[in-house]
This record gives C-alpha cells, sequence and structure tokens, in this order.
C-alpha cells in the first residue's frame, strides 16, 4: 500500500476546482469561479508590450532569473506599491508565482505541525489548504459586516495555547464575504495583537477593484500604516490587475522574514517566470496598470449592480447578503440549518452553478451561505441566472 505523509492526509479537494470543469460547460450559467472575464484581458497592450521588447529582453525574458525577482520589476512594482502607500523602503519586496505561493512560503517559514494559527470564518480556501498543508490547527474567528468578531478574537487570543503563529486575513473586498474591513475593526485588531509576537499575513488581492472612490480611505491597509510590534506581511497580485494565467504575486514584508523566505522560495522553484515578470514590468512602467485597472472597475461595477438588482428582485425575502461594494464575491446567508449542497444539486438541474458556504468554512460544516460571483458573468447573463438561483432556494426551503 502506497504510504503519503502524514502532511497531505488532511488535504481536501477544492469544490471549486470540482466545479470548473462543470462551470466551462457551453450551457450552464457559472457564478463559481473567482476570475476575471476572459474578455476583459488586455491582449492588444500585451500584444504591443511583447512586440516593444528588444532582442536582449526577450533573451532575458526566456532565462531563469534571480529568486527574489527581475531587478526592473522590483523597481516598477516598489513604486507601485508607493503610490499605495505602502511603507516599501522600511521592508523587503518579493516577487512570488501568485499570491497563493506568497501564502505556501510564510506558511511553511512559520508552521509546525500542530500549531494554531488565527483564521477567518469564512475564508479563503486557498490560504486554509495551505495552512492544512502544513499541519496547522486552524482556530477559525467568524466575521461580520464590518470585519472580524473582535470580542471572538480576543477571546480566541487569550484561551488558545500555544499562542497562534500568525493571524490571515483579507481585508478589502473578502473571500468569500465581499467584505470591507472597517477602519475601527483593524485598528482593534492592531491593538489586540500588539507586542503579543503574532504575525499578520494581510492578503490584499482585490483592493484595485474598487467601485466607490469614497471607500478609500475605510480600505487603508494595516501594512500602510506600518503598526509598531507587529510584524505585518502583506501579500498581492497580479491576477486581478492583469492576468492570472502570468502566475505572479508578491510579499512585502520585515527584513528578518524575507530572509527565510528567500531561502524557501529557493527550494521550491527557484524563480517565479521571467517572461511573465518583463511583461508586468512593462505594464506598469508604461501606466498600462492604471488605465487598464480604472476599466474593469468599471466593469465589474456594472455587474455588481447587477448582481444586486437582480437578487433584490428574485431572492425569497428570508435570504440576506451583503452588496458587494467592489471586488468579485456575493456572499447569500440562508436560514440557518439550511444545506446549500441541496440547493446547488437543484441549481444545476436548472443551469446554473454557485459554490457552498462549507468550502469556506475551516472545519468545513456551517453550510447555510453561500458564494455567488459575478466577475466572471456579463450582465446580461446574471439577470438569466440569478432567477434560477432563487427558483432552487424556494424550492429547498420554502417559497
Amino acid at each position: 500500500m502506497t504510504r503519503f505523509a502524514s502532511s497531505v492526509t488532511n488535504l481536501r479537494s477544492s469544490e471549486i476546482r470540482d466545479l470548473m470543469s462543470l462551470a466551462t460547460a457551453p450551457d450552464i450559467i457559472s457564478f463559481a469561479g473567482g476570475m476575471p472575464g476572459n474578455e476583459l484581458f488586455p491582449l492588444e497592450t500585451l500584444d504591443r508590450i511583447y512586440q516593444s521588447l528588444t532582442e536582449k529582453e526577450k533573451q532575458t525574458a526566456l532565462q531563469y532569473g534571480p529568486t527574489t525577482g527581475l531587478p526592473s520589476l522590483l523597481e516598477s512594482l516598489s513604486d507601485y506599491l508607493e503610490k499605495k502607500g505602502l511603507p516599501v523602503k522600511s521592508n523587503r519586496l518579493m516577487i512570488t508565482t501568485g499570491s497563493l505561493q506568497a501564502i505556501h512560503i510564510l506558511a511553511k517559514a512559520f508552521i509546525d505541525p500542530g500549531d494554531p494559527v488565527l483564521v477567518e470564518n469564512p475564508g479563503f480556501i486557498g490560504a486554509l489548504s495551505a495552512f492544512r498543508a502544513y499541519q496547522a490547527n486552524l482556530v477559525s474567528i467568524p466575521l461580520k459586516e464590518d470585519g472580524m468578531d473582535i470580542d471572538q478574537l480576543k477571546k480566541r487570543l487569550e484561551t488558545t495555547l500555544p499562542a497562534p503563529k500568525f493571524l490571515y486575513y483579507t481585508p478589502n473586498f473578502h473571500n468569500p464575504a465581499g467584505i470591507i474591513y472597517s477602519r475601527k475593526v483593524k485598528q482593534e485588531m492592531m491593538a489586540l495583537l500588539k507586542e503579543r509576537e503574532i504575525p499578520v499575513i494581510e492578503d490584499d488581492a482585490y483592493s484595485e477593484l474598487y467601485f466607490y472612490d469614497e471607500d478609500l480611505p475605510e480600505m487603508r491597509l494595516m501594512k500602510a500604516t506600518d503598526p509598531e510590534g507587529i510584524d505585518v506581511c502583506y501579500t498581492g497580485s497580479f491576477s486581478k490587475i492583469l492576468g492570472p494565467g502570468l502566475r505572479l504575486g508578491w510579499m512585502l514584508v520585515p527584513d528578518e522574514i524575507y530572509r527565510k523566505c528567500e531561502l524557501i522560495k529557493q527550494s521550491i522553484d527557484a524563480c517565479s517566470p521571467s517572461i511573465s515578470q518583463m511583461l508586468a514590468d512593462k505594464f506598469i512602467r508604461r501606466g498600462d496598470v492604471y488605465n487598464y485597472t480604472a476599466n474593469i472597475r468599471e466593469e465589474y461595477k456594472k455587474r455588481g449592480l447587477a448582481m444586486i438588482g437582480a437578487l433584490e428582485a428574485f431572492l425569497p425575502a428570508y435570504v440576506t447578503f451583503e452588496k458587494p461594494r467592489g471586488g468579485f464575491y456575493t456572499w447569500l446567508q440562508l436560514p440557518e440549518g439550511s444545506n446549500a449542497t441541496a440547493i446547488l444539486k437543484k441549481a444545476i438541474e436548472k443551469g446554473v452553478v454557485f459554490v457552498t458556504g462549507k468550502t469556506f468554512d475551516p472545519d468545513g460544516i456551517k453550510n447555510d451561505c453561500m458564494r455567488v460571483s459575478f466577475c466572471n458573468t456579463d450582465v446580461e447573463t446574471i439577470r438569466r441566472g440569478v432567477p434560477l438561483i432563487a427558483e432552487a432556494i424556494k424550492e429547498m426551503c420554502g417559497p
């Protein structure tokens, strides 16, 4: 009998990945995937960038690069992040193969088998899977409409032994809950964590996809405040501001953590794709990133508002949801004790898919909620698909 490592025994397949083959069927309306719309990629811009590369740049693009990233991209990305108010000069920046690799590297740097780590409930399945891969004990904190339940966080900090190795959270347009953490909650989190020697992983993949300028002050990152007494490890991604197929992300971390993470990355893949880094560097330097994100913000806003309108028009009154103000997702709360998996089966019969709540529960239990994505579906399709989800809910939970 094949003997596998104990570290993989607790891994389970992501329902999102399991749904992908179904979601790509031509007759299925998919609200499952958290991916940009294919028709929104900046193809002409990327074609121009590649055609403008010199012979030497193309050679560099096809060659191995430094483990921590091509110097040109580190320079341009540093400037980009400084404009967002992040303390680049007092931290170290590393390019990673997607932001999920950054999370994996940080998990490997911190977690010994059995270590408790503080996570959100619901939480990003990619991060939860990464932490399980290193045999962490996931200690979950429930989310409210403006972020972590601070009372529950305080309780976990006081009662979890040994002390948690780190806290992981996603501040803006949360995956899957869609919320923005309020300034008040972030300040309370920092006050609780100060001097406890518990680092924070601040995972920020969606903050460029805001719908309303008025939300920007509320969206200020913990990393931007550079709090004294807390090591904040900031991760980001090109997946939502250029294309996930490039597999490029980054981490901005204190020097001591950076040095350990560099060694870990060397052992994983030596370097991230140089050709992707070359394209991303030019995308930033030419200013294309600003024009592109401004355009897709408007499109995602149209889709988000269409989603809100359709949900308000067709959902039964006993289903509640937070109206998205950016990002990719809407989180629906069903009546307590409902079974989203049964609703999903009924929805598939009608030709529409979403992701059930238990996928995002660190304990894999709570299933009376569901994530409905609007990012990869145009307005017309959203208006056709939402009534089908509403029908499935009514058939399983009542009119």
